[in-house]
C-alpha cells in the first residue's frame, strides 16, 4: 500500500479562517485578508471547532493517491459520498501481472497463504487465457477476486476527512482501510495540524468511544497512538 499526498488547498487552516471569519464580519475580502493577519489561527480554529461550525472545513480540500489497496477496500472506501473518485479501470486496463492483497491473517498461516495464492494467481491465469481467446477485457475482469489491486486518486474536504477519520480509524473497521486512514491522517497533520489535531476514532477525537459494547476496551493506548501518529 502506498498513499501519496497529491495536492492541497494552499494555506489551508488561513483559508478556514477567513471562510468563518467572513460569515461575521461586514468587510470586503480585501480587508478580511488584513483582518486575520494578526488573528491567532490555532485560537481561531479551536473556537471554530468547539461551536461546531464545521461547514467553513469545507473549503480546505486534500487530494491523495492510494495505490497497492485491494477492491475489497476501494468498495469501501467510495460509501463515503462527499468525494471525489477516480479508480483505474479493470474494463479498459489489460493487467498482465497477479497483483492481490493478502490479509494478515492468511499470511500467518504458511499452508493458506499457500493455496490462497495458487488460487488467486489461477484466477489470473484464466484471466490472460480469456484475453488471448478474444474475451474482452471488461468481461474477462469478472474472474477478478476481492484480493485484486487497484489505484483510486481521492479529493476529499476537510470537515468530510474529519468524519472519514473518524470511522476508518476506529479499531472496529476493517484493517486494510484502517491502516489507509491511518497514513492519511499522518499525511494531512503535517499540512494542516491544527485541523487535525484531534482527528482519530471517537476515543481521540471527543475522549468518548461510540462503539457501546462492541468497544475496543484500549482507549488510552489508542489515544497514545494517535498523539504520536
Amino acid at each position: 500500500m502506498k498513499i501519496t499526498l497529491l495536492n492541497f488547498t494552499p494555506n489551508p487552516e488561513k483559508t478556514i479562517v477567513l471562510a468563518a471569519k467572513l460569515c461575521y464580519s461586514d468587510s470586503s475580502i480585501s480587508q478580511l485578508e488584513d483582518k486575520v493577519k494578526d488573528v491567532s489561527v490555532e485560537k481561531f480554529l479551536n473556537k471554530i471547532l468547539q461551536m461546531g461550525h464545521l461547514s467553513v472545513l469545507e473549503h480546505s480540500t486534500f487530494t491523495f493517491g492510494i495505490e497497492g489497496i485491494s477492491r475489497a477496500t476501494s468498495h469501501q472506501l467510495v460509501r463515503h459520498r462527499l468525494a471525489s473518485y477516480s479508480q483505474q479501470s479493470q474494463r479498459y486496463v489489460k493487467f498482465k501481472e497477479p497483483e492481490f492483497v493478502i490479509p494478515p491473517t492468511i499470511k500467518n498461516n504458511d499452508g493458506i497463504t499457500k493455496k490462497f495464492s495458487d488460487t488467486v494467481e489461477s484466477l489470473y491465469d484464466f484471466y490472460q487465457e480469456m484475453l488471448n481467446a478474444g474475451i474482452p477485457a471488461e468481461d474477462a475482469r469478472y474472474i477478478f477476486p476481492n484480493a485484486a489491486t487497484t489505484k483510486i486518486i481521492v479529493t476529499m474536504n476537510a470537515r468530510e476527512l474529519l468524519h472519514f477519520f473518524g470511522l476508518r480509524t476506529c479499531e472496529r473497521a476493517q484493517w486494510e482501510i484502517r491502516e489507509m486512514a491511518k497514513k492519511m491522517l499522518s499525511l494531512v497533520k503535517k499540512e494542516a495540524p491544527l485541523i487535525f489535531k484531534k482527528a482519530g476514532p471517537g476515543c481521540v477525537s471527543t475522549n468518548k468511544c461510540t462503539e457501546g459494547e462492541m468497544t475496543c476496551g484500549r482507549p488510552d493506548e489508542i489515544r497514545e497512538e494517535f498523539r504520536k501518529l
